[in-house]
């Protein structure tokens, strides 16, 4: 498995975990409820054997092995929507990008269409932050808002035109 740059230090193994899931609510929500959590978990779509959400964390799950497929393509590690990752629960209210980068696994702040944010940009979380991996580097998107702000362009409900890709 290619490990994630940004949590490399993470001492529990990596498993790619596939239970059916049909969205990512509902992959982020049986995540959220373990306990204890583990220290890095992130979503997948996959297509096989149909179209799901699979997951990949630390610590050890069984799959159905009709799903194995799935939670292996989950644990290529290349790619990856981070729902639990190292500072996560540090990530409320408004921050600097600077500050977000600093107490969290984030490698790197964007803003769609732009670029990189700049570190004194103000960050909105919205106690909402779901960054995503590319190539190894944990990358959080976000969005001009009202104010001067940036928020992270995914959100907790989104409205249903962008939801049902």
């Amino acid at each position: 498995m290619t490990l994630y740059r940004s949590v490399a230090s993470t001492p529990s193994p990596v498993t790619g975990v596939s239970l059916g899931h049909r969205t990512t609510a509902e992959a982020d929500h049986w995540i959220l409820s373990l306990d204890p959590a583990p220290a890095l978990a992130c979503t997948h779509l996959v297509q096989s054997p149909f179209p799901h959400v699979a997951i990949s964390m630390t610590g050890v799950f069984d799959t159905p092995a009709e799903l194995q497929t799935a939670a292996d393509d989950a644990l290529s590690g290349k790619f990856g929507r981070a729902v639990i990752f190292p500072g996560v629960d540090q990530l409320v209210g408004r921050l600097t990008v600077g500050e977000v980068m600093k107490i969290s696994a984030i490698d790197r702040v964007e803003v769609l269409g732009s670029g990189l944010a700049d570190d004194a940009d103000i960050l909105d979380t919205r106690d909402f932050v779901r960054p995503q991996y590319r190539n190894g580097d944990l990358v959080l998107t976000t969005t001009p808002a009202a104010g001067g702000v940036l928020v992270p362009f995914e959100t907790r409900d989104p409205t249903p035109c962008c939801a049902d890709h």
